[in-house]
Protein backbone atom coordinates (compact mmCIF):
# COMPACT_ATOMS: atom_id res chain seq x y z
CA UNK A 1 0.00 0.00 0.00
CA UNK A 2 1.17 3.31 -0.73
CA UNK A 3 2.37 5.89 1.63
CA UNK A 4 1.16 9.63 1.89
CA UNK A 5 2.28 11.66 4.63
CA UNK A 6 0.66 14.44 6.41
CA UNK A 7 1.92 17.81 8.07
CA UNK A 8 -0.77 18.44 10.39
CA UNK A 9 -0.91 22.10 11.21
CA UNK A 10 -3.66 22.95 13.21
CA UNK A 11 -1.30 23.51 16.48
CA UNK A 12 0.20 26.33 14.15
CA UNK A 13 -2.20 27.68 11.21
CA UNK A 14 -5.13 26.21 12.13
CA UNK A 15 -4.98 28.82 15.69
CA UNK A 16 -3.17 31.49 14.23
CA UNK A 17 -6.56 33.34 13.23
CA UNK A 18 -8.92 32.42 16.01
CA UNK A 19 -10.36 35.25 17.41
CA UNK A 20 -10.13 33.11 20.98
CA UNK A 21 -6.75 32.45 22.32
CA UNK A 22 -5.92 29.09 24.23
CA UNK A 23 -3.13 28.80 27.05
CA UNK A 24 0.38 26.88 25.99
CA UNK A 25 -1.25 24.35 27.96
CA UNK A 26 -4.23 23.54 25.62
CA UNK A 27 -1.67 23.75 22.58
CA UNK A 28 0.84 21.36 23.99
CA UNK A 29 -2.62 18.95 24.89
CA UNK A 30 -3.83 19.16 21.46
CA UNK A 31 -0.23 18.51 19.94
CA UNK A 32 -0.21 15.71 22.05
CA UNK A 33 -3.63 14.37 21.42
CA UNK A 34 -2.92 14.42 17.72
CA UNK A 35 0.50 12.10 18.08
CA UNK A 36 -1.75 9.74 19.73
CA UNK A 37 -3.54 9.46 16.58
CA UNK A 38 -0.29 8.33 14.83
CA UNK A 39 0.25 12.19 13.34
CA UNK A 40 4.11 12.00 13.12
CA UNK A 41 4.59 15.24 11.56
CA UNK A 42 2.80 18.51 13.95
CA UNK A 43 3.17 22.15 13.67
CA UNK A 44 3.95 23.12 17.33
CA UNK A 45 4.15 26.73 17.44
CA UNK A 46 5.92 29.96 15.88
CA UNK A 47 8.50 32.22 16.67
CA UNK A 48 7.06 35.33 15.16
CA UNK A 49 5.84 38.65 16.25
CA UNK A 50 3.70 38.66 19.36
CA UNK A 51 2.12 41.63 18.54
CA UNK A 52 0.84 40.52 14.97
CA UNK A 53 0.38 37.19 15.92
CA UNK A 54 -0.71 36.99 19.69
CA UNK A 55 -2.48 33.69 19.08
CA UNK A 56 1.11 31.62 19.13
CA UNK A 57 2.80 33.43 21.52
CA UNK A 58 4.67 31.05 24.66
CA UNK A 59 5.34 28.81 21.99
CA UNK A 60 8.66 28.38 23.78
CA UNK A 61 6.40 27.05 26.73
CA UNK A 62 4.09 24.64 24.22
CA UNK A 63 7.43 22.97 22.93
CA UNK A 64 8.72 22.23 26.88
CA UNK A 65 5.13 20.94 27.57
CA UNK A 66 4.75 18.78 24.99
CA UNK A 67 7.75 17.19 26.80
CA UNK A 68 8.93 13.91 24.78
CA UNK A 69 7.17 12.58 21.63
CA UNK A 70 9.69 9.84 20.28
CA UNK A 71 9.44 9.65 16.32
CA UNK A 72 7.51 12.90 16.24
CA UNK A 73 8.59 15.94 13.92
CA UNK A 74 7.64 19.50 16.07
CA UNK A 75 8.62 21.60 13.26
CA UNK A 76 8.08 25.70 14.64
CA UNK A 77 7.91 28.49 11.98
CA UNK A 78 10.54 31.46 11.83
CA UNK A 79 10.13 34.77 10.57
CA UNK A 80 13.57 36.13 11.23
CA UNK A 81 16.80 36.04 13.26
CA UNK A 82 15.28 36.61 16.77
CA UNK A 83 12.90 33.61 15.77
CA UNK A 84 15.98 31.37 15.02
CA UNK A 85 17.42 31.96 18.09
CA UNK A 86 14.34 31.83 20.50
CA UNK A 87 13.55 28.43 18.89
CA UNK A 88 16.89 27.21 19.59
CA UNK A 89 16.56 28.35 23.20
CA UNK A 90 13.65 26.53 23.36
CA UNK A 91 14.58 23.39 21.55
CA UNK A 92 13.25 23.36 18.87
CA UNK A 93 14.66 20.65 16.32
CA UNK A 94 12.49 21.25 13.37
CA UNK A 95 11.74 24.61 11.72
CA UNK A 96 10.19 26.08 8.91
CA UNK A 97 10.28 29.57 6.67
CA UNK A 98 7.59 30.79 4.67
CA UNK A 99 7.65 33.35 2.07
CA UNK A 100 4.86 34.08 -0.48
CA UNK A 101 4.92 34.54 -4.92
CA UNK A 102 3.99 37.45 -4.73
CA UNK A 103 4.87 41.24 -3.76
CA UNK A 104 2.14 42.02 -2.48
CA UNK A 105 1.66 39.04 -0.19
CA UNK A 106 4.77 39.05 1.38
CA UNK A 107 4.84 42.95 2.20
CA UNK A 108 1.17 42.18 4.31
CA UNK A 109 2.64 39.49 6.08
CA UNK A 110 6.62 40.46 6.70
CA UNK A 111 7.23 43.73 4.92
CA UNK A 112 9.05 42.98 2.51
CA UNK A 113 9.24 41.91 -1.51
CA UNK A 114 9.46 38.01 -2.56
CA UNK A 115 13.21 38.48 -3.21
CA UNK A 116 14.20 40.40 0.19
CA UNK A 117 12.55 37.70 1.70
CA UNK A 118 14.92 35.06 -0.15
CA UNK A 119 17.72 37.21 1.43
CA UNK A 120 16.70 37.17 4.62
CA UNK A 121 15.90 33.27 5.03
CA UNK A 122 19.13 32.21 2.94
CA UNK A 123 21.38 32.55 6.17
CA UNK A 124 19.05 31.71 8.51
CA UNK A 125 18.12 28.76 6.81
CA UNK A 126 22.13 28.02 6.43
CA UNK A 127 22.75 28.22 10.71
CA UNK A 128 19.51 26.33 10.81
CA UNK A 129 20.58 23.32 9.24
CA UNK A 130 24.77 23.76 10.56
CA UNK A 131 22.21 23.60 14.30
CA UNK A 132 21.35 19.88 12.96
CA UNK A 133 17.29 21.32 12.04
CA UNK A 134 15.71 20.05 9.18
CA UNK A 135 14.45 23.39 7.43
CA UNK A 136 11.08 22.80 5.53
CA UNK A 137 9.42 26.01 3.31
CA UNK A 138 6.35 27.19 2.90
CA UNK A 139 5.66 29.44 -0.77
CA UNK A 140 1.88 31.02 -0.27
CA UNK A 141 -0.48 32.19 -2.49
CA UNK A 142 0.42 29.67 -5.19
CA UNK A 143 -2.87 29.95 -6.92
CA UNK A 144 -3.95 33.03 -6.78
CA UNK A 145 -3.05 35.98 -4.36
CA UNK A 146 -5.62 38.37 -2.36
CA UNK A 147 -3.67 41.54 -3.42
CA UNK A 148 -1.99 40.53 -7.43
CA UNK A 149 -5.15 38.40 -8.12
CA UNK A 150 -3.34 35.81 -10.77
CA UNK A 151 -0.47 34.21 -10.12
CA UNK A 152 1.73 32.93 -13.07
CA UNK A 153 3.23 28.82 -12.52
CA UNK A 154 6.98 30.38 -13.79
CA UNK A 155 6.79 32.66 -10.58
CA UNK A 156 5.57 29.93 -8.04
CA UNK A 157 8.67 28.07 -9.49
CA UNK A 158 11.42 30.65 -9.24
CA UNK A 159 10.72 31.19 -5.61
CA UNK A 160 10.12 27.17 -4.98
CA UNK A 161 13.58 26.66 -6.50
CA UNK A 162 15.26 29.30 -4.19
CA UNK A 163 14.33 27.17 -1.05
CA UNK A 164 15.34 24.03 -2.50
CA UNK A 165 18.89 25.86 -3.00
CA UNK A 166 18.58 26.66 0.42
CA UNK A 167 18.46 23.49 1.57
CA UNK A 168 14.91 22.51 2.84
CA UNK A 169 14.22 19.16 2.79
CA UNK A 170 10.79 19.98 0.90
CA UNK A 171 8.28 22.66 0.07
CA UNK A 172 4.70 23.25 0.63
CA UNK A 173 2.70 24.55 -1.78
CA UNK A 174 -0.42 27.06 -0.59
CA UNK A 175 -3.36 27.71 -1.98
CA UNK A 176 -3.85 30.49 0.64
CA UNK A 177 -7.07 32.19 -0.10
CA UNK A 178 -8.68 28.98 -1.33
CA UNK A 179 -9.13 29.74 -4.70
CA UNK A 180 -7.93 26.99 -6.62
CA UNK A 181 -9.77 24.50 -8.45
CA UNK A 182 -8.12 21.58 -9.64
CA UNK A 183 -6.75 22.87 -13.22
CA UNK A 184 -5.32 25.52 -11.65
CA UNK A 185 -3.07 23.01 -9.43
CA UNK A 186 -2.31 20.76 -12.47
CA UNK A 187 -1.25 24.21 -14.33
CA UNK A 188 1.30 25.39 -11.48
CA UNK A 189 1.98 21.80 -10.30
CA UNK A 190 2.99 20.74 -14.03
CA UNK A 191 5.05 23.95 -14.54
CA UNK A 192 6.93 22.26 -11.22
CA UNK A 193 7.52 19.13 -11.87
CA UNK A 194 9.57 19.85 -15.00
CA UNK A 195 12.40 20.90 -12.42
CA UNK A 196 11.50 19.50 -9.20
CA UNK A 197 10.85 16.25 -8.60
CA UNK A 198 7.28 15.35 -6.86
CA UNK A 199 8.70 13.95 -3.39
CA UNK A 200 10.06 17.24 -2.65
CA UNK A 201 7.02 19.15 -2.75
CA UNK A 202 3.94 19.19 -1.08
CA UNK A 203 -0.02 20.35 -0.75
CA UNK A 204 -1.34 23.29 1.37
CA UNK A 205 -4.96 23.78 0.40
CA UNK A 206 -7.48 26.01 2.19
CA UNK A 207 -10.95 25.37 1.74
CA UNK A 208 -12.37 28.85 1.04
CA UNK A 209 -14.30 27.21 -2.01
CA UNK A 210 -15.20 23.70 -0.93
CA UNK A 211 -12.26 22.78 -3.49
CA UNK A 212 -9.63 21.38 -1.22
CA UNK A 213 -10.02 17.62 -1.40
CA UNK A 214 -10.51 18.15 -5.32
CA UNK A 215 -6.98 19.77 -5.32
CA UNK A 216 -6.01 16.76 -3.20
CA UNK A 217 -6.73 14.51 -5.73
CA UNK A 218 -5.32 16.49 -8.96
CA UNK A 219 -2.16 16.59 -6.73
CA UNK A 220 -2.29 12.75 -6.26
CA UNK A 221 -2.42 12.26 -9.85
CA UNK A 222 0.50 14.27 -10.55
CA UNK A 223 2.53 12.16 -8.02
CA UNK A 224 2.60 14.33 -4.84
CA UNK A 225 2.59 12.14 -1.77
CA UNK A 226 2.77 14.98 0.85
CA UNK A 227 -0.05 17.14 2.17
CA UNK A 228 -0.65 19.72 4.87
CA UNK A 229 -4.28 19.35 6.96
CA UNK A 230 -5.57 20.94 10.25
CA UNK A 231 -7.52 19.34 12.19
CA UNK A 232 -11.18 20.38 12.11
CA UNK A 233 -10.55 22.45 9.33
CA UNK A 234 -8.90 25.19 11.60
CA UNK A 235 -7.25 28.17 9.97
CA UNK A 236 -6.81 31.33 7.97
CA UNK A 237 -4.56 33.87 7.47
CA UNK A 238 -4.38 37.43 9.25
CA UNK A 239 -2.54 38.27 6.28
CA UNK A 240 -4.54 37.08 3.50
CA UNK A 241 -7.96 38.70 3.09
CA UNK A 242 -10.73 36.08 2.33
CA UNK A 243 -8.82 32.90 3.69
CA UNK A 244 -10.71 30.22 4.92
CA UNK A 245 -9.70 27.06 6.99
CA UNK A 246 -7.64 24.49 5.75
CA UNK A 247 -8.33 21.35 4.77
CA UNK A 248 -9.66 18.86 7.46
CA UNK A 249 -7.50 16.77 8.66
CA UNK A 250 -10.51 14.19 9.14
CA UNK A 251 -11.46 14.61 5.10
CA UNK A 252 -8.06 14.01 3.97
CA UNK A 253 -7.94 11.33 5.79
CA UNK A 254 -11.47 10.01 4.57
CA UNK A 255 -10.23 10.91 1.44
CA UNK A 256 -6.81 8.82 1.29
CA UNK A 257 -7.85 5.66 3.10
CA UNK A 258 -11.16 5.50 0.48
CA UNK A 259 -7.90 5.67 -2.42
CA UNK A 260 -6.36 2.94 -0.87
CA UNK A 261 -3.68 4.92 0.21
CA UNK A 262 -1.67 4.45 4.16
CA UNK A 263 -1.34 6.53 6.03
CA UNK A 264 -0.88 5.56 9.32
CA UNK A 265 -3.22 7.87 10.94
CA UNK A 266 -6.30 6.46 13.20
CA UNK A 267 -9.12 8.53 11.53
CA UNK A 268 -11.10 8.06 15.26
CA UNK A 269 -8.38 9.66 17.46
CA UNK A 270 -8.15 12.33 15.17
CA UNK A 271 -11.46 13.70 15.57
CA UNK A 272 -11.16 13.11 19.47
CA UNK A 273 -8.66 15.90 19.39
CA UNK A 274 -10.78 17.98 17.32
CA UNK A 275 -13.73 17.80 19.52
CA UNK A 276 -11.23 18.79 22.08
CA UNK A 277 -9.55 21.55 20.54
CA UNK A 278 -13.17 22.85 19.60
CA UNK A 279 -14.82 22.86 23.30
CA UNK A 280 -11.48 24.82 24.22
CA UNK A 281 -12.26 27.27 21.18
CA UNK A 282 -15.96 27.10 21.86
CA UNK A 283 -17.32 26.52 18.00
CA UNK A 284 -18.33 23.65 15.72
CA UNK A 285 -16.07 22.19 13.73
CA UNK A 286 -16.42 22.25 9.89
CA UNK A 287 -15.04 19.14 9.15
CA UNK A 288 -18.70 16.73 7.21
CA UNK A 289 -16.50 14.10 8.20
CA UNK A 290 -16.70 14.05 11.66
CA UNK A 291 -20.16 15.43 12.10
CA UNK A 292 -21.26 12.25 9.77
CA UNK A 293 -19.13 10.09 11.57
CA UNK A 294 -20.52 11.50 14.93
CA UNK A 295 -23.80 10.81 13.54
CA UNK A 296 -23.34 7.60 12.85
CA UNK A 297 -21.99 6.63 16.36
CA UNK A 298 -25.44 8.25 18.11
Amino acid sequence: MEKVAICEVGARDGLQNQPRTVTPAVRAELVRRLAAANLRNIEAGAFVSRRRVPQLDGSDAVLKLIGPLPGVRLPVLLANQRGLESALAAGARDVTIFTGATDGFVRSNIGCTVAESLARFAPLAAQARGHGLPVRGYVSVCFGCPFEGEVAPARVLAVTRALLDMGCWEVSLGDTIGVATPAKVREVLEALLQECPAHVLAGHYHDTYGMAVANVVASLELGLRSFDSSVGGLGGCPFAPGAAGNVATEELLYLLHGLGFDTGVDLDAVCAAGEYIDGQLGHESVSRVRQALRARRS
